[in-house]
């Protein structure tokens, strides 16, 4: 039983993971300190997907459920969660290169709005 909650423990916070790396620059927005945060968990995640590295959750996941006689699943987090309901298909190298890309292209405007206004706050003091 303790390795099956340690286990969906895990599936929540690899899920929360994900949502702070897609979503956490809007975050950011109202609280610029958490960029901290989130520029490196975005490059982590990016990382990942663009050369196809599994999250070390993943194996930490099917390894608890192993434990509690659950079976494990083949694949990485996206692929077995995921997937199934955006791809059927499944996850293919192309796929992962879009869905690192798709979380940069994301976070990209949030972060280019605080730079133009944190350039434009400096550029009213230096007057």
């Amino acid at each position: 039983m303790a390795y099956r909650l340690a286990a969906d423990g895990v599936l929540v916070l690899h899920l929360a993971f994900i949502a702070w790396v897609v979503f956490g620059a809007l975050v950011v927005l109202r609280c610029p300190r958490l960029a901290a945060l989130h520029v490196p968990a975005l490059g982590w995640a990016v990382a990942l997907e663009l050369n196809g590295w599994r999250c070390p959750l993943t194996p930490l996941e099917n390894l608890l459920r192993a434990r509690a006689g659950q079976a494990g699943f083949e694949g990485g987090f996206i692929e077995h969660y995921l997937l199934g309901v955006i791809y059927p298909a499944g996850l293919t190298p192309t796929i992962q290169l879009w869905l690192g890309l798709g979380a940069l292209l994301i976070n990209l405007p949030p972060y280019a709005w605080l730079a133009c206004r944190r350039w434009r706050q400096r550029s009213r003091r230096h007057r």
